[in-house]
């Protein structure tokens, strides 16, 4: 491989995020060759120096390091999987920052390691607008080694970098829990902005109140975090207990429903509630809930 230019990637993808890397790169100097599945969306970035490869095999070859981000894994696979790419890409290194579950993650690992090519996944945890700034967060796992390896190229993105251990999944599972509290979250906002309008609160009204919870959840993470962890649900539960959890969610749910607004998201969190009190942990705290669903909560006694 001494014919590949040092400080050089090839980026594999470019919808919004995959431009972002390629444009960040290339913005911090690394020599960036692009390939996409649609033609066409290389033209910016040629004109910013990118390189543009007609192939997948020609793309990759052109870096010891092949950075891809596309939607998920079944697209990473259409082009990636193939025995041209993959005789080009042996003896160099794949980073995947596309989104999917730790299962495919560790799958195609399995794939990379039976073709001669080292492998991290990762995933990203920011919009596409905030990278190749200080605000840009990646998450990494793999061979810690390999990582430390190319650690120089993927500096230049600029942002936060975290290795979360050689357990190749560990980057999608950590990725899959946060997207959890982010969409369950924003579903939860969506459905308070339709109960309070149909009691003549708009949103811009509730917004200020509603960006005033973010300043008390980080603590609250902190403390049912390590209550999870040690299974002791006792001190959170004694000023708020499930009990009145299941209390409020009820008054959710009524209100919703006296306005015909669909209640599903909150019963369900109700019926778990109730569950988990009828299991003898009423005064716990809420997080107890999570120990419960951890154990098949349908099936619990």
């Amino acid at each position: 491989m001494s014919d590949v230019i040092p400080q050089s990637v090839t980026v594999l993808g470019l919808g919004p995020m995959g431009r972002a890397l390629a444009g960040a790169f290339l913005d911090a100097g690394v020599r960036t060759t692009v390939w996409n599945r649609t033609p066409g969306r290389e033209r910016e970035l040629a004109a910013r120096g990118a390189v543009w490869a007609p192939s997948v095999a020609q793309a990759v070859a052109a870096s010891p390091l092949t950075v891809v981000c596309v939607v998920n894994y079944d697209a990473v696979d259409s082009f990636l999987r193939r025995d041209a790419v993959a005789e080009a890409l042996r003896g160099r290194t794949v980073v995947n920052l596309s989104a999917d579950t730790p299962d495919r993650a560790r799958d195609l690992a399995n794939w990379a390691a039976g073709h001669g090519i080292s492998y991290l996944d990762g995933a990203i945890m920011t919009q596409n607008t905030v990278i190749g700034t200080p605000a840009g967060v990646f998450l990494y796992s793999g061979p810690a080694g390999l990582y430390s390896q190319h650690r120089p190229v993927l500096d230049r993105l600029n942002g936060t970098h975290t290795h979360l251990g050689d357990e190749i999944g560990r980057a999608a599972a950590y990725d899959i829990a946060l997207l959890d509290i982010f969409w369950t979250t924003m579903a939860g906002y969506a459905h308070a902005l339709a109960v309070a309008r149909a009691e003549g609160v708009t949103a811009g009204e509730l917004a200020p109140f509603a960006s005033g919870l973010t300043q008390i959840l980080p603590p609250i993470f902190t403390q049912t975090a390590a209550e999870f962890d040690t299974t002791d649900f006792t001190s959170s539960g004694t000023d708020n207990p499930l009990t009145s959890a299941a209390s409020t969610l009820s008054h959710i749910a009524h209100t919703s429903e006296s306005h015909g607004i669909d209640a599903t998201l909150v019963r369900a969190a109700e019926s778990l509630t109730h569950h988990t009190i009828t299991l003898g942990h009423g005064t716990d705290g809420f997080m107890r809930v999570a120990e419960v669903l951890g154990r098949g909560w349908k099936n619990s006694a």
